[in-house]
């Protein structure tokens, strides 16, 4: 993951201030400005995402097994 401001890294800061979140992480699958991803966090919360991302790739192809989509 590149380190430093990247092309939605503002609609990240967005999010974050809306949300009044510390960490978040945005991706952008067909966006304006093409695909993307942008991410606040510290090194700790950092650590948690891959498990946090394998939950979330559980959680769709489950549903999607179960054609709720």
């Amino acid at each position: 993951m590149p380190f430093g401001p990247g092309k939605y890294d503002d609609a990240l800061t967005a999010a974050c201030a809306m949300c009044e979140a510390t960490s978040a992480l945005l991706l952008i699958l067909d966006g304006k400005r093409g695909a993307g991803m942008a991410c606040h966090s510290t090194i700790e919360e950092m650590l948690m995402l891959p498990a946090m991302l394998r939950h979330v790739a559980d959680d769709i192809e489950a549903t999607l097994a179960k054609g709720q989509i």
